[in-house]
């Protein structure tokens, strides 16, 4: 129940300074070199804030956009230690989180995904529309947002 209640009110947040365009020195920040995709065959994350937490040593507070394009499956992967909030934006994602059952979100749509949790599947479902997410990571300072399963 609280990590609803915070991942709720980090959302807010976070969707108040996208939706106004807020220039602050935490969406400077959010500028940095990320991981993202070269080609519209891949997933690609845009930061939007980057922050230390306050009172919270060790832990920094992360927004960014996940955008899918047509037909497009991301890489397993995992996020490391950190809290993850998904919420979609625009379009429709099938996803499984560790051994729970694949999952289909449509925009409006939101999960959380625990420290250390294995992202085996992440798709957008359409052939011809696009998928955005709003993710949302509480993580420690330092640490990669998304690691890729190494490849066979």
């Amino acid at each position: 129940m609280i990590a609803t209640r915070i991942a709720a009110a980090l959302l807010t947040a976070t969707t108040l300074t996208a939706t106004t365009g807020c220039s602050t020195e935490q969406s400077a920040q959010a500028q940095e070199p990320a991981p993202t995709a070269t080609a519209a065959t891949s997933e690609s994350l845009k930061p939007l804030i980057k922050q230390p937490l306050p009172d919270v040593d060790g832990k920094t507070f992360t927004s960014a956009i996940v955008e899918l394009p047509p037909n497009v499956r991301a890489t397993p992967h995992r996020h490391g230690q950190a809290f993850v909030y998904a919420y979609v934006l625009d379009g429709t994602v099938r996803s499984q989180v560790d051994d729970q059952p694949v999952t289909t979100y449509h925009q409006g749509d939101n999960w959380v995904e625990q420290p250390g949790a294995h992202h085996v599947l992440t798709e957008n479902t359409s052939p011809t529309e696009p998928a955005k997410l709003l993710v949302v990571f509480v993580s420690n300072t330092g640490d990669a947002l998304k690691v890729n399963d190494p490849t066979s």
